[in-house]
């Protein structure tokens, strides 16, 4: 294969200059403030994750789709506002992970993929933390998560909730760059810290 084939690949690791900000429609303002509902999630290292039961902080970043490797993104993506990006959003998350449990919180992705499509991706991209499958959108329709439709398929739009003991504190949304989010989720924590001490 030459460089020009090499080259023309879309690389869905990196973002693309000139995507679509999304703007917020106001679809995630119920989320701030509610409780979790007991919802059993399927995690990609074999455990089950129910987010309404656990203790301390919790960051849980919810995306559309990732896509694989070498594949192109399917065509008209990159038009969607906020849906590009959930790879490199994955690994800025994975780079901030010693960051995120210096502050004592634990992290989640989260999609509506299958854990057996979830698990190629936490093994490609070394993530050190879980991903959780809502693919039969139980957690989505408990706290009625934004979603959009593409191709036919419904999918989560791109938000990020840090829960604490079980209730819903902050909420990230719209969120963009995606890339940027484990940092300005890391700057709120930091934020708050200092604002309790």
């Amino acid at each position: 294969m030459g460089q020009d084939s090499f080259m023309a690949i879309d690389d869905i690791s990196v973002l693309p200059p000139d995507l679509p900000a999304p703007v917020d429609d106001g679809a995630a303002d119920h989320l701030q403030g509610m409780r979790l509902p007991s919802v059993p999630l399927p995690a990609t290292d074999g455990s089950t994750v129910d987010l309404g039961a656990l203790e301390g902080l919790t960051v849980v970043y919810a995306y559309p789709r990732t896509g694989k490797a070498g594949q192109e993104p399917p065509a008209g993506w990159n038009q969607v506002p906020g849906a590009r990006g959930c790879t490199p959003q994955s690994c800025a998350f994975r780079d901030h992970f010693g960051e995120l449990q210096g502050l004592r919180a634990g992290v989640f992705g989260l999609s509506t993929q299958t854990t057996e499509y979830q698990a190629e991706v936490v093994e490609r991209l070394h993530l050190p933390f879980p991903l959780l499958s809502d693919a039969d959108f139980a957690l989505t329709r408990a706290l009625r998560l934004p979603t959009f439709d593409f191709d036919g398929v419904t999918l989560v739009k791109r938000l990020t909730l840090v829960i604490e003991g079980g209730q819903i504190v902050k909420v990230f949304y719209p969120v963009f760059p995606p890339d940027k989010n484990a940092g300005e989720v890391i700057a709120w924590l930091q934020a708050s810290r200092a604002s309790r001490a």
